[in-house]
Formats: C-alpha cells, sequence, structure tokens
C-alpha cells in the first residue's frame, strides 16, 4: 500500500508534526508470524507470555479484580486496538534469576537489574508521561503509550501549537503502522500510513522493550560488541531490528542505540542511527525501567545534538 499523507498545511509548521513524528518515533513488527495470546493453540511458548487474567502492578496475581483499559481521549478512534494491547497477562509466571542463566553476561546484568525475583512476567505495559517535543521549536505534550511488544503499540498525545491543540496518536497494531493527527481534535492535519510507516514503526517497538523488560522472552539476547552491550534482536529476515542496549555496572540502563528506518531531515528512506539517553530509573512493582528519556536520530554522530526531537518524564505505569 503506497504512503497516504493528508496534509494541508505543507511548508508551515504544522507539516513539522509529520516530519518530527514520522522521522522520530517508532515500534516493532516481530516478523513472520504473530501468535495469538488469545488463542490457546498459538500462545508462544516461552515463560510468562500467556495473557488473560488480569494482574495490577500494585497486586498480587491472586488477588487482583477485573481490569478494563479505557484508552485516553487522544485514542477514542482505536479503542479496539488499545484495549487488545492492554488485555492483562494470564496467570504470568514469576521471574526467576535462573530463567535467564544461559544467557549471556551482559543480558544477565540488566535483566537481573531490572526484574525483582518473583515479579510477575507482565507482557502489556501503560505508561503516562510529560515532556516536549520538537516542531520546530520545542512544544509541551502529555501522552500515554501502550505497549505489548509482540502486538504494537498506540503513543496518544496532546500537544500545543501556537497555543492551540493538536490531538492525535501514532500506532502500530494489526501489523500496520499509522498516524492521526487532529488540529483542535477536528481538522486533520496528519494522515499517513504505508510500507514505510509501518517499518519505522517497528523500529520504535523494538526500542520499547526498555519500557516492559519483563517481556525479554519477545526477543532473541546476545552480547554486544562490548562488554557493557546486551543486543536484541526481535523478528526475522530483512526487516529484523537490532536494540543495543548500553549497560552501567550494575546493569542499569544508560542508552538505547539501533539503525532505525526513517527518513530524517528529508533523506530518503533507509536505515540511519537513532538512539535514546535514559535520565534516572525508577521502580514500579518490581520492574526498574527509566524515569526520563531523551530520544533523537543521528545518536553517536557529530549531529546527534541536533537530531534530538523528544524529551519525556514518565509519571506512571500499569502492567497488565
Amino acid at each position: 500500500m503506497a504512503a497516504r499523507t493528508s496534509d494541508p498545511t505543507k511548508g508551515s509548521t504544522l507539516t513539522r508534526i509529520h516530519r518530527g513524528m514520522m522521522t522520530g518515533r517508532t515500534v516493532l513488527v516481530t516478523g513472520a508470524t504473530h501468535p495469538d495470546p488469545h488463542r490457546a493453540d498459538e500462545r508462544p511458548a516461552y515463560p510468562g507470555d500467556q495473557r488473560a487474567a488480569p494482574v495490577s502492578a500494585s497486586r498480587s496475581a491472586s488477588a487482583s479484580p477485573a481490569v478494563v483499559a479505557v484508552p485516553p481521549w487522544a485514542a477514542r478512534r482505536v479503542r479496539n486496538e488499545w484495549a487488545e494491547l492492554c488485555t492483562p497477562t494470564w496467570q504470568p509466571a514469576a521471574f526467576d534469576p535462573a530463567m535467564v542463566a544461559g544467557l549471556p553476561e551482559p543480558v544477565r546484568r540488566y535483566l537481573t537489574h531490572a526484574i525483582a525475583p518473583g515479579t510477575p512476567l507482565w507482557q502489556s505495559v501503560e505508561v503516562s508521561m510529560t515532556g516536549h517535543i520538537k516542531i520546530g521549536a520545542w512544544r509541551r505534550f502529555t501522552a500515554t503509550q501502550a505497549v505489548a511488544p509482540r502486538l504494537g503499540y498506540i503513543w496518544a498525545a496532546d500537544a500545543r501549537l501556537l497555543g492551540i491543540p493538536v490531538i492525535g496518536y501514532d500506532r502500530l497494531s494489526g501489523g500496520t503502522g499509522e498516524m492521526r493527527w487532529r488540529l483542535l481534535d477536528l481538522v486533520p492535519v496528519v494522515s499517513t500510513d504505508g510500507p514505510d510507516m509501518t517499518r519505522s514503526a517497528a523500529g520504535r517497538l523494538a526500542s520499547e522493550i526498555a519500557l516492559i523488560p519483563t517481556a525479554f522472552g519477545c526477543a532473541t539476547w546476545t552480547a554486544g560488541d562490548s562488554p557493557d552491550t546486551a543486543v536484541a534482536t526481535f523478528g526475522a529476515g530483512e526487516e529484523q531490528e537490532h536494540v543495543e542496549l548500553h549497560l552501567g555496572p550494575a546493569g542499569q540502563l544508560r542508552n538505547v542505540l539501533m539503525q532505525r528506518w526513517g527518513n530524517p531531515d528529508g533523506k530518503p528512506f533507509g536505515r540511519y542511527p537513532f538512539g535514546v539517553t535514559v535520565d534516572g530509573e525508577r521502580t514500579d512493582a518490581g520492574v526498574t525501567l527509566p524515569a526520563g528519556v531523551r530520544a533523537g536520530w543521528w545518536r553517536g554522530t557529530d549531529r546527534q545534538d541536533a537530531g534530538e526531537f523528544f524529551r519525556a518524564r514518565i509519571t506512571k505505569v500499569t502492567f497488565r
């Protein structure tokens, strides 16, 4: 399918919403197959990858009530996809360091730092955040994101442009990527999908493993070129995503680096250096994840500072 873009403000500041988001934010398609976790005959065979019995991040599995995920207003048009991404994990196994004993040392270091023993291996997370996104100038936003690494993500946000709200989402769900943004939640300003959008979103999703390390079983893990680097690989073939996690001595996550599909600065679509810098940690329900992040293109090059377009602080985390 060819990408479709509806942008009545071509050449204006609003156009840069599309360019900044399209060229700066993405998610993971895991490759050849996407097991349906709701069907017993297609549930992936690794610990904790069944879904359905709800487990709140603040409650034990045995005591948790049923939870219905209500999407934010900006994602109401994709409420069904939101509900699927937020489907609670079915009787999640409890993390035991022995589960990762056979993995390379940097991988063990990261996972045992990020996941406390006994923590349920949740496969879905909902994250609220505030921050600034660079659309010409730095603009403040609030957002909520649902992530399920085997299924996709939706990032729904409310930003301000010259005091006017721009509301919408970008997503990867059902194997396709999409952006939909509206001025005053009424006038379409960005409407984009197609193969390049989907492939860019695949890279973004791969990097989101940092928000839900309990879903480590959806990736293949290897050691990186340096002693402090773990590599997570998603998918297969030409569309594989390789994500480097650069670690501190205790396993704390410092940077996420990858070659991500996109067209930064208007270049032809291809793979370009992309990265996320972690600003501090927070621990929620036994899971340690970034407290703040800064993201951008050209990481590791002399264009890194100019390529940064996203800064956020996480305000709330709910695992399911």
